[in-house]
C-alpha cells in the first residue's frame, strides 16, 4: 500500500493506481499541462472497506503526506483562510477499468465561508467564489450524505472515505455485473489541485474525443461549456456547445488541445476521451482514457488506426469485440415506412441502432417490464449513474437534455444501445406507455413499431475487413 506522486514514475500498474491516475501520470511525465496530483492506491480501498468504510491511520498518514506535497508544489495551503492562496482540490475515484460516472467525485474541496471571501478578494469576482462554494456544498452532500463541516481537512478525510466506499455502491456493482468485471479490484483515489472553468469568460470545461465516437469518422469531436466545471458536461444537466465554439473563442487554446489529442492517441494506441478545463485562457488536461464508442464507430476506428500505422492488425482486432462486429449488421428502418411515420421527438444521435418498445420513465418500471420480456424505451429528463440498472435492460434510451458527451450518451455507446439525447425539456411528457421506434443514427423517435430492413453501410466493409484479419466469417457481410 502506498501513496504515489504522479508524473515521477513511468511504470505504474493500472491495477494499482487505476486508469485515471495512470493517464495523469503519463500526461505529466510527457510535459503536458496537467495540475499536480497524487494517488492513494487500490490496496487502500480494501483496507478502508474492511475498516467499516473509514480511513485507517495508515491511509490518513499517506493523505497528510500527499497534501503537504500539493501545498509545496502549488504554493497554496489547504484550509489557508489566513492566506491569499488557498488550496482547493478534487477527490476522484478511478478503477483499473473505466466505469464512467459509476463511482464518486468531489470537486472544490477546501472552500468554506472564510475561503469564499478570500477567493472573491483574490479574483475580484464574488460571483465566482459563491458559485464554487455552492457547487461544493451540493456535491459534498450528494456524495458523502451529510453537509460539509467547513473544516477542509475533516471534509477531505470524509470525502476520501466516501469515494473509496463508492466502489460498493449499487450502481457500481450493477455496472460490473453487467460487464462481467471482477468485484475485488477496488478503486484508487486521486487528489488533484483544482483549476477553475467557472472563473471568467475565458474559462470553461469540455470533453474531446480524438475520433467521432458515434460514427468513427477520423475527426475530433467534442463539446465545450464556457464558465462550467467538468461535472456540468458529463452529467448531461447542461447543453454544452460544439467544440468549434472553443476554436472561435480561444483559437490558441484549441490548437494546443488538438496537438495534445494527437500525441495522446498515439500513446494510447486508441481513440481517446479527453477531459479538459480552461482557466483564464490557459489549457489544463484532467484525464484521458480509451473512448467509449458505438459498435459502428468501433470497427471504423480499428481499421483506420491500422491504416494510419498507429496499431497493427492484432491490435486492431483486439479493439473490437465479437458483439460489436455483429451489432454493425443490425438493420435500419424501412425507408417507405419512415416516409409516412410520425416523428414524436428529435434530438442528437448518441448511439446508432434501431429499437422499438414501450416508453417508460422510471428505471424501476424498466426493470419490471424487461423481466416480463417486454421491450422498453427508457425516457428520462437526463440520466445519472443511479439509472444504470434501468439503462442496461432498455432497448433504447432517450433524454430531454444533455449532449453527445453526457452520461446517457457515453454509457449507451458502451452498452451498444440506441440512444437519442437532448430532445428538449418537456418533449417526452406524455410518451409514457406509448409504443415508439428510436433511430439512434438520426436522432428521431417515431410513433409506433416501424419495420426494419437490412442494408449495406460503410461500416459493413470495415467489419468485413476486421473479420478477415481475425479469420472469422460474418453472415451477410
Amino acid at each position: 500500500m502506498s501513496l504515489i506522486w504522479l508524473g515521477e514514475q513511468s511504470d505504474l500498474k493500472r491495477s494499482l493506481v487505476g486508469g485515471k491516475a495512470l493517464s495523469i501520470n503519463k500526461m505529466r511525465s510527457m510535459g503536458l499541462p496537467v495540475p499536480p496530483a497524487f494517488v492513494l492506491t487500490t490496496d487502500f480501498c480494501t483496507t478502508v472497506l474492511a475498516n467499516g468504510g473509514d480511513l485507517t491511520e495508515t491511509v490518513l498518514a499517506a493523505l497528510r503526506v500527499g497534501v503537504r506535497r500539493l501545498e509545496e508544489e502549488t504554493s497554496r495551503k489547504l484550509g489557508g483562510g489566513d492566506s491569499k492562496r488557498p488550496l482547493l482540490v478534487s477527490v476522484r475515484s478511478g478503477g483499473a477499468r473505466s466505469m464512467p460516472g459509476m463511482m464518486d467525485t468531489v470537486l472544490n474541496l477546501g472552500i468554506n465561508d472564510e475561503i469564499e471571501v478570500v477567493l472573491a478578494q483574490a479574483t475580484g469576482d464574488a460571483a465566482f467564489a459563491a458559485d464554487t462554494h455552492r457547487r461544493y456544498r451540493e456535491q459534498f452532500l450528494r456524495v458523502v450524505g451529510h453537509e460539509a463541516t467547513g473544516d477542509p481537512w475533516t471534509d477531505l478525510v470524509t470525502a476520501t472515505a466516501a469515494v473509496f466506499r463508492s466502489w460498493t455502491s449499487p450502481r457500481a456493482i450493477s455496472y460490473r455485473q453487467h460487464h462481467g468485471l471482477p468485484e475485488n479490484g477496488g478503486t484508487a483515489v486521486t487528489v488533484q489541485a483544482m483549476v477553475f472553468g467557472n472563473l471568467d469568460e475565458n474559462s470553461g470545461t469540455g470533453v474531446l474525443f480524438t475520433r467521432n465516437p458515434i460514427t468513427g469518422e477520423p475527426e475530433c469531436f467534442g463539446e465545450w461549456l464556457p464558465r462550467g466545471q467538468g461535472e456540468d458536461v458529463v452529467s448531461g444537466r447542461f447543453d454544452a456547445q460544439p467544440l468549434d465554439t472553443l476554436k472561435d473563442q480561444l483559437p490558441q487554446v484549441y490548437d494546443e488541445l488538438m496537438r495534445a489529442a494527437e500525441v495522446l492517441e498515439h500513446w494510447g494506441k486508441d481513440a481517446q476521451d479527453i477531459e479538459f478545463t480552461v482557466e483564464r485562457g490557459k489549457l489544463w488536461l484532467l484525464q484521458t482514457r480509451a473512448a467509449k464508442r458505438s459498435p459502428q464507430a468501433a470497427v471504423r476506428i480499428a481499421v483506420t488506426l491500422h491504416e494510419r500505422g498507429v496499431i497493427n492488425k492484432e491490435e486492431a482486432i483486439a479493439l473490437v469485440s465479437d458483439a460489436q462486429l455483429d451489432a454493425v449488421l443490425q438493420p435500419h428502418i424501412d425507408p417507405l415506412a419512415r416516409a409516412s411515420a410520425t416523428v414524436l421527438a428529435t434530438g442528437l444521435p448518441a448511439c446508432p441502432g434501431v429499437a422499438g418498445g414501450r416508453v417508460v420513465t422510471s428505471c424501476e418500471e424498466a426493470e419490471d417490464l424487461a423481466e416480463q420480456g417486454i421491450d422498453v424505451i427508457l425516457a428520462r429528463p437526463t440520466t445519472d449513474p443511479d439509472d444504470v440498472a434501468g439503462m442496461v435492460v432498455a432497448a433504447a434510451i432517450v433524454t430531454e437534455i444533455g449532449g453527445a458527451t453526457s452520461h446517457a450518451a457515453v454509457v449507451s455507446r458502451e452498452l451498444g444501445t440506441p440512444c437519442v439525447v437532448g430532445c428538449g425539456q418537456g418533449t417526452l411528457t406524455g410518451l409514457a406507455g406509448r409504443i415508439v421506434t428510436v433511430d439512434g443514427a438520426t436522432g428521431e423517435v417515431f410513433d409506433g413499431q416501424l419495420p426494419v430492413v437490412s442494408g449495406k453501410t460503410d461500416e459493413h466493409q470495415a467489419a468485413k475487413t476486421l473479420a478477415e484479419w481475425a479469420g472469422r466469417s460474418l453472415q451477410d457481410v
